[in-house]
């Protein structure tokens, strides 16, 4: 078997994967990503549909929970190898948003970072508390001898850029000040926003609301993003979105954002 040039990174908010299923594995099938997050599984990790994606040439590791949040990590041909599950720094906190794993030589830490809404209040509160935990943390991967990614839905719209109408989005946690300032200094360790690396000052989105067909009019917002440290940096080919995903019926509200690297 021919080695592979370049590896394609992914994440992908499934909105569901027990609904979303066909969607994923259609996209799967026709992309063939070498590693995947996933987040918003909403499904216990007995009901995770590890057999399916197996089938598909996918091994799996999965943090689910029964109502909300969820993330999982899979890899082409491959099982990811377990370092980390959830952040360090609040061991109360059992939410299912992180998950760390050595995918095709890669550090891969895929996660869900809290969504906030409504601000003020403890939702918010605990919004701010993770991103600093997730600083905190990062401080350990930018600066590794081997590449490592971080990816996911960071619920973080970063510039006015990075939304269809900055004015409509002025009061929501995603678009706050404090917000934006964490995941600034969260790039200043080093890390390199793919999709804006690529795309430069162009309009790229991942993720329409159900409102008003705003998938099919483009009115959505960058919420998904893929950082990589220098050493995974310095091999990037290209990055996007497979904006084609979301126009698929009773689709989630994510679409599947990537970026590929040299091996």
């Amino acid at each position: 078997m021919a080695r592979r040039k370049t590896l394609r990174i992914a994440t992908f908010n499934v909105n569901g994967i027990g609904t979303r299923l066909p969607h994923l594995l259609a996209w799967l099938d026709r992309t063939s990503p070498d590693v995947v997050a996933l987040q918003e599984l909403k499904a216990t990790d007995a009901a995770f549909p590890a057999d399916a994606l197996e089938q598909a040439g996918y091994g799996a590791l999965w943090l689910g929970e029964a109502r909300w949040n969820g993330v999982a990590l899979l890899a082409r041909d491959a099982v990811p190898v377990e370092s980390r599950r959830r952040l360090p720094g609040e061991p109360a906190d059992v939410q299912s948003r992180y998950l760390e794993a050595a995918v095709h030589g890669i550090v891969v830490g895929g996660l869900y970072l809290p969504n906030g809404n409504p601000q003020p209040g403890p939702r918010f509160d605990y919004k701010l508390r993770w991103m600093k935990r997730l600083i905190r943390h990062a401080r350990s991967l930018v600066d590794l001898p081997h590449p490592a990614v971080l990816l996911g839905d960071f619920n973080v719209i970063p510039t006015e850029a990075d939304v269809y109408d900055p004015k409509a989005w002025r009061r929501d946690a995603l678009f706050q000040p404090e917000v934006r300032e964490q995941f600034e200094h969260l790039l200043a360790q080093g890390w390199t926003d793919a999709l804006r690396s690529v795309h430069g000052d162009s309009t790229i989105y991942t993720f329409w609301d159900y409102f008003r067909q705003h998938a099919e009019r483009d009115r959505g917002l960058r919420i998904d993003h893929l950082l990589l440290n220098p050493i995974l940096a310095a091999r990037m080919v290209d990055a996007g979105v497979d904006r084609w995903v979301r126009l698929q019926d009773k689709a989630s509200d994510h679409a599947p954002t990537w970026v590929t690297v040299r091996t």
